[in-house]
């Protein structure tokens, strides 16, 4: 099922500069579907508007560390995606795999069924344990908020935040629903300042990244960087606005 974007007003507030703004993306290669030249294709961009981060699946680790070595953008993948349900051992094999290949950042995916069960130990010694496959690299946790309630979702980002994690996420993109002003501000309010949040699934627009950036998300999810960081350069020096007309999935 597609995530809406996130509706929200246009922002009137101080804008960051193009390089700050980019900094915030995870440029996101997750759909299914994505050829090799997509995928590549997708690369060019991240290059091009120097962001934080590509994400991509884990076949395609090894061609993203190839392709941007040098750029300054480092290359992020995902781990139990998009489902979660993997074993714990299975998780660790596949962080340990994928750092091997030169991935610097990790987002798994936890064991949504198990947090909702009140399973919340299983859910922070499996993060844990990817933690310590992940060997220094940034972790990011997901959620996927969508299923989750308030109570549920506050101690699994708890239990993120002690088993080491560097991030909590709000969802994979794939869910019924993305990131929500509301969660951003549970996200933010639960962690202590040294856990980031980061948003997904929904940002594509300027807007939107300005407005849950106010609310405490550091890092966002986003096939719409060039859509975003186009629309802040336009405003910038006074041009028209874009049409956002990236894909409706997968972030």
């Amino acid at each position: 099922m597609p995530v809406a974007s996130i509706a929200t007003p246009r922002w009137d507030g101080p804008l960051p500069t193009p390089e700050e703004a980019a900094k915030m993306i995870d440029h996101s290669l997750l759909r299914p579907e994505l050829t090799p030249a997509e995928v590549a294709a997708g690369l060019e961009t991240a290059s091009e508007y120097r962001t934080a981060s590509v994400c991509v699946r884990p076949a395609d680790v090894a061609a993203a560390v190839s392709a941007l070595t040098g750029s300054g953008v480092a290359v992020g993948t995902v781990v139990g995606f998009p489902h979660g349900g993997a074993t714990t051992a299975a998780k660790v094999f596949e962080t340990a795999e994928l750092v091997g290949l030169g991935a610097q950042e990790i987002d798994m995916v936890i064991d949504i069924g198990r947090l909702r069960g009140g399973d919340v130990a299983y859910v922070q010694d499996e993060i844990a344990a990817v933690v310590r496959a992940a060997e220094g690299r940034t972790v990011k946790v997901i959620f996927e908020n969508a299923y989750l309630d308030d109570e549920q979702k506050a101690a699994g980002y708890r239990a993120a935040e002690a088993a080491g994690a560097a991030f909590v996420k709000t969802s994979t993109g794939f869910a019924p629903g993305g990131a929500t002003a509301a969660d951003i501000a549970l996200m933010r309010r639960t962690v202590s300042p040294h856990v980031h949040v980061k948003a997904a699934g929904g940002v594509r627009t300027l807007d939107a990244l300005l407005e849950l950036h106010r609310l405490g998300a550091t890092r966002f999810g986003a096939t719409a960087t060039a859509t975003i960081l186009d629309d802040l350069r336009g405003r910038l020096t006074g041009a028209a606005p874009l049409t956002d007309d990236a894909p409706t999935t997968g972030y």
